[in-house]
């Protein structure tokens, strides 16, 4: 099962060693960005309708102040600019971590 060794900040960018070795570099605009909460994604009715969720807009300047692990799961962060209701699952923070910098 995928889990993280260790999270560091290093400069503008989270940094997570994985337990099969590998490591993950995301910067803090894009891990703001890919938020899955609720507040950032909104939500859907039973009947596919979208309801809230922010337009898309830039996250250059928010930095991560810190974070917490959610069960053997999810990390969860505490953003500068007052967000920290998103749970990034292991998978999709490998995912991001293989994004282009």
């Amino acid at each position: 099962m995928l889990s993280p060794l260790d999270v560091q900040l290093i400069g503008p960018e989270v940094a997570i060693r994985w337990n099969d070795g590998t490591e993950s570099y995301i910067t803090f605009a894009t891990l703001r960005a890919a938020s899955p909460s609720a507040e950032v994604k909104g939500e859907q009715d039973i009947f596919g309708n979208q309801y809230g969720g922010e337009a898309p807009k830039s996250h250059v300047g928010v930095e991560v102040l810190g974070w917490e692990q959610v069960g053997n799961y999810a990390l969860r962060f505490d953003f500068s600019d007052g967000h920290r209701t998103g749970l990034y699952p292991y998978t999709l923070l490998r995912r991001l971590g293989e994004l282009p910098r």
